[in-house]
């Protein structure tokens, strides 16, 4: 016998592994069976999946006919003069033409600066820019004027924007222009931002008509009267002027300050008076610590009184006392500092129109005295015991008549649009203008050189680029319904507009659905929902789509058998669908979608009824979802039984790996008893001779 050492299961002596494996060939033919039913339910889930995505896309193109956004009721206009005006029509417009004279486009303000050092710094301070309603404010904190220019562009999207443009190779200048065009989108400069474009001879400061500051001298205000707040503590100072300092441009009110400054007469007079100015609040030491750590405080003021134009001020109390407190002052936080005082006496709360508040306690106040006619004075109360408030001082201006400086180098100054229609002179304060025509938005870009004419259309382009965009839809449709009902090759390969790997797939699907008449009806109903007559009313003269140059034989190819033309793709005749939508561009709408019992919703026509048969196949719980539902179902019953079979095949080798090794462990052992008795043989005859 051979020599050597046979390990079982690990040396392969007597070839078992082969016998096993040719034995769990056999075993496998079941789950082989299985995983390739598996791959024929996942292949025809896919192309369910294909369906339904031919179909939705087709059924998106039909609605788009029929729905309220067809293209049957697109307008096109065209301009005479499209570089001055330009129009867009709704849905609505009515066709025809109209003529507008553009005398002057809206423009926004543009101004420029004089020429700078490229390397000049933009002092810290708080930049304000307003243009109409909308402000642009922020703290900057010094730095490079590329950086500030790159601030402000961050935060002016749509309203404010700046570039540096380079005069010479050292010396730069800036172009500061509001987005916002028309006059009463004034570019306006305040607080830092006012101060550096005086310094960089971008404007120049003016009085203007009615533009004025209110006194700053803190000896010209009153303390305001007292108010009774219902939350009064016993022992807390009383509002008072006293403490309020003033530096010529800046207001310092101390915690529970207060000043009432009067509104000039002639200000109350303009036709649209303004007041403007700043608070800024912030955190100082709270006066309730000293007073309630038992500290003396001073008296409040002992007042005034003014008779016949003759003011006398009390002397000022000069015994000092200790205020007995009950209780501990509470602090008091109020963001209610400016109130306006009536004719009458009475006092009365900005609206928050005219509060903008900006970062870091920073507030700006707009008074439009038109909506405060009975009020004589400005209050500023300063409630808090622990903020004091920096407060600009008050400017007055008219809003018809200026904003109190001009621009040095203005490249545009803001105007409104002014256009004339129907021998009527308009006024806009914008380039597009829709409140002038009905449905019609016109756009002015430049004066017109002569009268402009505009003209309205049906856009039949649009039309007929939906149609055929539909007719293609619908090819793809039914190619696929083909694809899968049939199994001859040339109704793949005829299909020329497919790549080689949709080819080949296509070619793959080929005839899956063989005996699956549910296509087939399908289809049919597709057939004959695009071939029938649509008689829309007594007078419709486009009742069939082969009218307008759509059908299964529209290009007139041929008037024998043509086995390509009988699989019911559609063609389109493009001649005749040119001229249909030239003459007949409203019947064509209605075939496709229109109301047959007065309700005013569309329930008939190709479109409509493509709609409803596509809607049963592609909808939640339709033929498509209930096809899928089924393969799923069958998918998760395969997957069980290979899982079994698998395990039992797992259980079969590992079976007979077991039975084979014991076997070639017992011929082993009587290889190797048959190799000791030979071997005892040999040396016994050995011995006898």
């Amino acid at each position: 016998m051979a020599g050597g050492i046979s390990i079982p299961g690990v040396t392969d002596k007597y070839k078992t592994n082969d016998l096993v494996e040719a034995l769990m060939e056999t075993e496998r033919i079941p789950l082989k069976r299985e995983q390739e039913q598996l791959e024929k339910y996942q292949s025809q889930q896919d192309a369910w999946r294909d369906v339904n995505q031919r179909m939705s896309s087709l059924r998106e193109s039909v609605r788009s006919l029929y729905s309220f956004e067809n293209p049957f009721s697109n307008k096109l206009t065209t301009s005479s003069d499209e570089a001055a005006v330009t129009a867009d029509a709704s849905r609505d417009a009515d066709y025809g033409s109209f003529k507008i004279d553009v005398v002057q486009p809206a423009t926004a303000d543009r101004f420029l600066s004089g020429n700078v050092d490229k390397n000049m710094r933009v002092e810290a301070g708080l930049y304000t820019f307003k243009t109409g309603d909308k402000t642009v404010s922020f703290n900057w904190k010094g730095g490079k004027l590329s950086d500030f220019v790159t601030a402000l562009n961050k935060r002016g999207t749509n309203i404010i924007k700046a570039n540096i443009i380079g005069v010479t190779s050292k010396q730069r200048a800036l172009l500061v222009e509001s987005l916002k065009p028309g006059e009463e989108n004034r570019l306006i400069f305040q607080d830092a931002a006012l101060d550096f474009a005086k310094q960089i001879d971008m404007v120049t400061e003016t009085t203007g008509e009615g533009a004025a500051r209110l006194s700053s001298d803190v000896s010209s205000y009153k303390t305001p009267a007292p108010v009774d707040s219902g939350d009064a503590q016993n022992g807390m100072p009383a509002i008072t002027k006293s403490g309020v300092t003033s530096d010529g441009s800046t207001i310092t009110i101390p915690p529970r300050g207060g000043i009432e400054i009067p509104i000039p007469e002639e200000a109350r007079k303009m036709p649209d008076g303004k007041i403007e100015f700043t608070i800024d609040a912030s955190d100082t030491d709270d006066i309730t610590d000293e007073i309630n750590s038992g500290m003396t405080v001073q008296m409040e003021s002992p007042g005034q009184i003014d008779y016949k134009g003759v003011t006398v001020i009390n002397a000022q109390n000069e015994t000092t006392l200790t205020i007995e407190l009950t209780e501990p002052l509470v602090p008091v936080e109020d963001e209610r500092f400016v109130f306006l005082k009536n004719s009458d006496g009475s006092e009365e709360q900005l609206p928050d129109s005219s509060i903008i508040k900006g970062d870091a306690g920073h507030t700006r106040i707009v008074i439009a005295l038109n909506d405060h006619p009975d009020a004589v004075s400005i209050i500023i109360r300063n409630n808090n015991t622990g903020k004091t408030l920096a407060m600009s001082v008050p400017e007055t201006y008219d809003a018809e008549k200026g904003v109190g400086f001009k621009p040095n180098h203005p490249i545009a100054t803001a105007s409104d649009a002014i256009i004339k229609y129907e021998g009527i002179t308009i006024t806009r304060p914008t380039n597009d203008i829709d409140d002038v025509i009905p449905d019609i938005t016109l756009h002015l870009h430049e004066k017109t050189d002569k009268t402009a004419t505009i003209t309205v259309n049906p856009d039949k382009e649009s039309a007929k680029d939906a149609l055929i965009t539909f007719v293609g839809m619908y090819n793809q449709v039914v190619a696929e319904m083909n694809i899968l009902t049939s199994n001859k090759p040339e109704i793949v390969t005829e299909l020329d507009y497919l790549t080689d790997d949709e080819r080949d797939k296509a070619m793959e699907k080929l005839g899956m659905f063989q005996g699956d008449f549910t296509l087939t009806n399908g289809k049919s109903q597709l057939q004959r929902i695009v071939s029938s007559n649509y008689n829309y009313g007594h007078d419709a003269d486009i009742t069939m789509l082969n009218q307008i140059g759509i059908s299964t034989n529209a290009s007139g190819r041929s008037t024998g058998y043509n086995a390509s033309q009988l699989r019911g793709y559609l063609e389109i005749d493009e001649k005749t669908l040119d001229s249909q939508l030239e003459q007949n561009l409203g019947q064509i709408k209605d075939l496709f979608g229109f109301d047959t019992d007065g309700d005013l919703i569309i329930d008939n026509g190709i479109g409509y009824l493509l709609d409803k048969q596509l809607s049963a196949w592609t909808q939640t719980g339709g033929i498509i979802s209930t096809k899928n539902s089924a393969l799923k179902s069958r998918i998760d019953s395969s997957n069980s039984k290979i899982t079994k079979l698998q395990s039992q095949l797992d259980d079969k080798e590992a079976e007979l790996k077991s039975k084979y090794s014991t076997m070639e462990s017992t011929l082993n052992s009587l290889e190797s008893q048959q190799t000791t008795i030979s071997n005892w043989a040999n040396s016994f005859n050995n011995n006898r001779k």
